[in-house]
């Protein structure tokens, strides 16, 4: 399955119509353009892919934002990433193992890598469960086969 199709199908209950994966970073982050124009940014760790520019010209501005750019490379937690688990090899990412929203530290004793699909998809599934509860509220994780 390609990566749009996995955004559709792994977040489509956002809105989002994806077209086209105009960025990554390290940590599959994804910046999407959908089919009216706007910019949607995949967060997997913090599980969330929500509308960051509404046209091409807002998104070129994020460009410019210093505080934006140092969220979006991390590059001080890429850059210890690296040391422990090496290079990314193809269609991987490093991430946190457990997301941010479910308590996970940006620490290096929380990280390893992962396909980008399964970021992708394990994120939405998540993110879809948990949208309606209120911060704070204490979940039980299981993994099902």
């Amino acid at each position: 399955m390609n990566i749009i199709q996995e955004i559709k199908e792994s977040w489509g209950w956002v809105g989002i119509d994806p077209v086209e994966v105009v960025g990554e970073n390290h940590f599959g982050n994804l910046m999407i353009k959908d089919s009216s124009g706007c910019y949607w940014r995949l967060c997997p760790e913090d599980v969330y892919c929500e509308i960051v520019a509404s046209n091409r010209e807002e998104l070129d501005g994020l460009s410019a934002d210093q505080e934006f750019l140092e969220d979006w490379y991390m590059q001080a937690l890429v850059e210890q990433a690296s040391e422990r688990l090496g290079p990314l090899t193809e269609g991987q990412k490093y991430c946190l193992v457990t997301p941010s929203v479910l308590g996970g530290e940006y620490t290096i004793s929380n990280i390893n890598t992962a396909p980008l699909q399964e970021l992708i998809r394990f994120s939405g599934h998540v993110a879809k469960q948990i949208k309606d509860l209120p911060d704070g509220t204490q979940v039980q994780l299981r993994v099902i086969d």
